[in-house]
């Protein structure tokens, strides 16, 4: 018989056809009276499929007796609750390593577009500026003095990149940075990471004080919540730039946005936000930042990749072989 899989998050008809394949039943949420009512009408669901925003809280997980395997599908598996699942003896797996490439080529887009001022740009030619940007007297020196965001526009390679979480992700936007853009790269962690070639800087503070571009490349969970506050953001400075594509409760989002009214910032861009996808009102309406939907990790190799290593993981599991990315 087919193993009952509650699937909490929304994923592709391929990608359900191809769990049906692999032997499971699958409910969606969003096809069964949305996440509150799947879980009640679900509880015979041996296995779970989620994400780290979303998660799986400790009463979902009591409310579904028989659920043996809880599967998160990118990297983060910050909302599930670990200490029930432990308890429950639940085994919990996250997708780390799926998506590496395509988020680290995000958060280089990321960077390039707010240091080149892109979207402003695009914007400027579609309204017929264009010579606000193509003159003589635009390219002067004068203008890279500027401090209105759709004509502060600045070089990437040779300057210094700080990188907020050197996991997987982190050390790949790090390769990029030093080989393809010729970046000075440093980094912070809880800890040194061994055999890097990347200076490691003791605090975050130290490590914003000496960046031009700082981006966030580290978990959820309590103990990176809003530790980008005013202060790093005051240490990055007004030539700085910020750019997240780790979670959106890394970066305290009030602090964001008076940092970029002051003019503490010289401008940000974020994949991820506190409380996607409702996206706090200051955000769109703050200027010198760009957002993305939390995207990064969404190209169709990740995809391909992460459903393969749930169907990996879940049948491994039911068929009592070795898991791959366990988590607890």
């Amino acid at each position: 018989m087919p193993v009952p899989l509650l699937v909490i998050i929304d994923i592709a008809p391929a990608a359900v056809a191809h769990l049906e394949t692999a032997g499971f039943e699958v409910f969606q949420a969003g096809q069964h009276g949305g996440r509150a009512e799947a879980v009640k009408r679900t509880g015979h669901a041996r296995a779970v499929l989620t994400n780290g925003s979303l998660g799986l809280t400790a009463a979902e997980i009591e409310a579904l007796p028989n659920v043996e395997i809880i599967c998160a599908i990118g990297a983060g598996y910050e909302m599930i609750d670990l200490p029930t699942a432990n308890a429950r003896g639940i085994v919990v797996t996250n997708g780390a390593g799926t998506n590496t490439q395509a988020v680290a080529d995000h958060a280089m887009t990321l960077l390039l577009a707010i240091a080149g001022t892109l979207v402003p740009s695009i914007e400027a030619v579609r309204r017929g500026e264009w010579s606000n940007f193509s003159s003589p007297q635009r390219d002067a020196a004068s203008v890279g003095e500027r401090t209105d965001f759709p004509y502060r526009r600045i070089q990437v390679s040779g300057k210094k990149l700080g990188i907020l979480g050197l996991g997987l992700i982190g050390r790949q936007i790090a390769h990029r940075a030093a080989d393809g853009f010729d970046m000075q790269v440093a980094y912070h962690n809880r800890q040194p990471v061994a055999g890097v070639p990347y200076a490691y800087k003791d605090s975050l503070i130290d490590l914003a004080t000496w960046a031009d571009f700082l981006i966030v490349s580290a978990p959820g969970g309590d103990a990176t919540h809003h530790i980008v506050n005013r202060e790093v953001m005051q240490a990055l400075g007004p030539n700085g730039y910020l750019v997240n594509i780790g979670r959106g409760t890394v970066v305290d989002t009030d602090d964001l946005v008076a940092a970029l009214q002051a003019r503490e910032l010289a401008g940000a861009a974020l994949d991820v936000v506190e409380g996607e996808p409702n996206i706090p009102t200051p955000l769109l309406t703050t200027d010198r930042l760009l957002l993305t939907p939390h995207m990064a990790g969404r190209t169709p190799e990740a995809i391909d990749a992460m459903i393969t290593l749930v169907e990996q993981n879940l049948t491994a599991h039911f068929n009592g072989q070795p898991l791959r990315n366990r988590v607890n």
